[in-house]
């Protein structure tokens, strides 16, 4: 009796914590492809090629499951539903990636994993702009949610404009110092900002279109295979134009073939099935949460690894992100409803999907009811898009 009664102890425990401790091994899963990806990069991988590959390991990942519990409630695929689909796959894998893989060759993969932080509020405003969201100015929720966008933008831009003297953190050492102004480096570091920022872009409109495309769709796996699919393919119409070298699409036992196959399976099927799990017990904002701690995992690896600089600059432009990053959090959590009963009545085929999580792996997204009298958010079951990031 008294064995059980401590296994019934650690089992409620253990589920009370089972959240946490997923969200804490996706965040360094996630720092874990941040650096390895970074690694395939500086050893001359071409940003194009490494696309394709990891969108062809993510539909591998990923379809076989798809075609397993999907087999007989997947929708017909209509010529409408196929358009949105390539839209989908230019989006994300191509125009999305592309920039965001670029924009981390220029700058650091601690650097990029803290602009994208400001993918909240970016989709926050793409969702105005197409009425997916609706903003009531006398509400408090509305109000820190506005706040909040304005705060991580200005993040943002001072992460673009200034970097500062160098950090000597985690056991880094450099004398160098430097404002942005001129150099080459700097120069680079503007642009590489630039892309990223525009990888979110991209991103965002990925959420909103898949937000109609899921209505008319509602099978998730499927849906992922198809767009991981098509990334593929219009990801590799780009390589072939952008690289013309046989020899840009080698692979060997490096992190050259690692890179692309950690991402799509950890940072695609494996974060696909727990984010599913903790989301739907938690909730998107808990998830969104986490994100931060994925910054600083990456920001500590990243010197010690990669013996990456940290400039003051980003410092301060970080915590600045995660300010106005918490500030729509919190006014999104007004907007999350967890009791049972709503997420009983979210049918698949009458909700748009609108995210705020944003994970640079697998991306979530929840039910979102278009109440002209109400106006309100009702979250539901969310669903991964693809692998990213």
């Amino acid at each position: 009796m008294e064995g059980q009664k401590l296994w019934e102890v650690f089992c409620t425990a253990f589920n009370r914590i089972k959240p946490y401790l997923a969200m804490v091994s996706l965040s360094f899963g996630y720092a874990g492809m941040y650096i390895i990806t970074m690694l395939c990069l500086k050893r001359g991988m071409s940003t194009y090629v490494l696309v394709v590959y990891r969108h062809a390991a993510a539909t591998i990942a990923i379809a076989p499951f798809a075609l397993y519990f999907e087999r007989k409630t997947r929708p017909k695929l209509t010529l409408r539903i196929f358009l949105k689909i390539m839209v989908l796959g230019f989006l994300e894998p191509v125009f999305d990636q592309n920039l965001y893989y670029l924009g981390m060759k220029y700058t650091s993969a601690t650097f990029a994993s803290a602009i994208v932080n400001i993918l909240p509020a970016i989709t926050f405003i793409m969702a105005i702009l197409f009425r997916l969201e609706k903003i009531k100015i006398k509400n408090i929720h509305s109000i820190a949610k506005i706040v909040g966008t304005i705060i991580t933008l200005g993040g943002a831009t001072l992460m673009t404009l200034y970097k500062g003297p160098v950090m000597n953190m985690f056991g880094t050492n450099s004398a160098h110092t430097g404002t942005g102004s001129s150099s080459s480096g700097d120069h680079n570091w503007v642009l590489g900002t630039l892309m990223v920022i525009a990888s979110c872009v991209g991103w965002s409109g990925f959420f909103i279109v898949q937000s109609f495309t899921l209505r008319d769709y509602p099978a998730e796996l499927s849906l992922t295979t198809l767009i991981c699919f098509m990334g593929v393919i219009e990801g590799g119409a780009v390589a072939l134009v952008m690289e013309h070298h046989p020899s840009e699409w080698a692979l060997g036992m490096d992190s050259r073939t690692l890179a692309p196959i950690y991402s799509g399976v950890v940072c695609s099927a494996i974060a696909y099935y727990l984010q599913s799990v903790v989301i739907k017990e938690r909730g998107p904002v808990f998830v969104t949460a986490f994100n931060p701690l994925c910054m600083i995992i990456v920001a500590v690896l990243g010197s010690l690894i990669l013996a990456e600089q940290i400039h003051l600059g980003s410092v301060i432009g970080a915590i600045i992100i995660v300010i106005g990053l918490y500030s729509v959090i919190w006014g999104k959590s007004k907007d999350y409803n967890p009791s049972a009963s709503s997420l009983e009545s979210n049918g698949k085929g009458d909700d748009l999907e609108l995210p705020i999580s944003t994970t640079k792996g697998t991306e979530m997204k929840g039910a979102k009811h278009l109440d002209d009298d109400i106006g309100s958010t009702d979250y539901g079951i969310l669903v991964p898009n693809k692998s990213h990031k």
